[in-house]
């Protein structure tokens, strides 16, 4: 199961675009036909501060708890058929996570059958005070402020880590390779860099490995979920397939799925998930290279076959992202539903009675936000002219501030206007909205040369 000299082909399967995704999608990659890989993506910036919160109740969590599960059923058919795992559902306790692994794999029966490579070293949470006090501001790219700011309301802060030591795990054995916050492109080329033996300034062929990781990453996305290419005429969507992404040494390679699942392949459908959180396209940057999407071409070469060639890299940048996630207030969300006639008008009356009611009360907030959904909560007042007449409409009001005393109160205002606003109001179930954190999203910099990721490999004894 390690890498074959000389290889020429291998196939990367994506089971996973995000925690929460269909379980089942990954039994059915290794299931429905031959991959050599299987690489999920657990890990989204909101979910680092949620995985952050439970180990801080739990030492032995903060990782992707359902993945564990997943790896005891599909153990035996991995080892069987030669199947190698790469994954991001350490979160940010891989440690913790591959010792779970370790009990699944012999509880499936894989013991001495099986390694579990585990890499950390993303985690930067106990390093932040001496990597301010070094200079290093890690300030916010998007507002330029440092982070000094908030540095008492952090819940977590990971470095993206590139490809290499994913690389080093399966080098040594790993069938199963388990990261922190790795670049989420780099759990499908690992295992092209290890397999076909791409230098560290093959710039070409780790640009064609990003694009494939791109359009691997989000599982279906790329074959017809959630897509707007007629999407009414997608093939059995309750079926639909997952992507397998066909690499080839030079770095070509192919978006393809196993045989009858549902959904499509096509250029369309592929080009939408390539713009798919795309910032400027000739530099899309990872830790191991820059792509030029601009350079991408794609040709149809058969039935849900899609060939992606053509695509230039760039030298890497001598810097790691951070993502950070900080406490940032409170919110709450509140809804009512109201009918015909006049629904619009009734939502707004609900409105103006609320915000005056809270401002008898003395309640303030750094933001008051409503939505009609149904009328102008997707598009805007601005993008025509909505329906007068709709038949209903969903008020939803939402306010944010850091007094959480003011939001709590807040929850308690909405109940009244069943009975004390305008009439034909529905919808109110479950009771009262509940006030909870904002976790707000904080991207940095910071120089590789102060990032130190580390593995460990272990074998599986019964």
């Amino acid at each position: 199961m390690s890498g074959v000299p000389g290889r020429s082909t291998i196939r990367v399967a994506g089971g996973q675009g995000f925690w929460g995704d269909d379980l089942e999608a990954p039994v059915r990659q290794v299931e429905g036909g031959p991959i050599d890989y299987l690489m999920l993506d657990y890990l989204a910036e909101v979910t680092m501060s949620i995985l952050q919160k439970q180990r801080a109740r739990d030492p032995d969590a903060g990782y992707a708890r359902d993945f564990v599960p997943l790896m005891e059923r599909i153990f035996p058919v991995c080892a069987e058929r030669g199947i190698r795992v790469v994954t991001n559902a350490g979160g940010v306790n891989p440690e913790a996570c591959a010792r779970a692994l370790v009990e699944a794999g012999r509880a499936a029966g894989a013991g001495g059958r099986a390694c579990v490579g585990m890499v950390a070293g993303d985690d930067l949470m106990d390093r932040l005070d001496p990597l301010l006090a070094a200079g290093h501001e890690l300030r916010n790219l998007e507002t330029g402020e440092p982070l000094a700011s908030v540095r008492d309301r952090i819940e977590s802060a990971n470095a993206y880590l590139g490809a290499g030591p994913i690389v080093e795990a399966l080098r040594r054995g790993a069938h199963l390779v388990v990261t922190g916050r790795a670049t989420d492109t780099a759990l499908t080329y690992a295992p092209m860099i290890h397999e076909f033996g791409w230098a560290g300034d093959a710039y070409d062929q780790l640009g064609s490995g990003v694009v494939a990781g791109h359009i691997n990453e989000c599982g279906a996305q790329c074959t017809g979920g959630n897509c707007q290419v007629e999407w009414w005429t997608l093939p059995d969507p309750a079926g639909v397939g997952y992507p397998i992404i066909e690499a080839e040494s030079g770095g070509g390679f192919t978006v393809t799925k196993h045989p009858g699942t549902g959904g499509r392949i096509t250029p369309a459908v592929v080009a939408e998930q390539l713009v798919y959180e795309m910032g400027d396209p000739a530099n899309y940057i990872t830790p191991d290279v820059i792509a030029d999407f601009t350079t991408i071409h794609l040709e149809a070469v058969g039935e849900d076959r899609v060939r992606v060639f053509g695509v230039r890299g760039r030298p890497p940048t001598d810097q790691l992202k951070v993502s950070i996630a900080y406490m940032a207030g409170y919110k709450a969300v509140g809804t009512l539903v109201y009918s015909w006639p006049d629904a619009v008008e009734k939502a707004r009356l609900a409105d103006r009675v609320l915000r005056e009611r809270l401002d008898r009360l003395g309640l303030r907030f750094a933001e008051i936000r409503t939505e009609l959904i149904g009328w102008n909560a997707t598009h805007g007042p601005l993008a025509g002219a909505p329906d007068p007449e709709a038949p209903e409409v969903e008020f939803r009001i939402a306010v944010r501030g850091q007094d959480r005393e003011a939001v709590e109160r807040f929850t308690r205002e909405i109940a009244p206007l069943v009975l004390n606003g305008p009439p034909t109001v529905t919808g109110f179930a479950g009771g009262r909205p509940r006030a909870q954190e904002i976790m707000a999203y904080w991207p940095a910099l910071i120089p590789k040369s102060e990032v130190y990721p580390h593995l460990r490999v272990e074998v599986l004894e019964v």
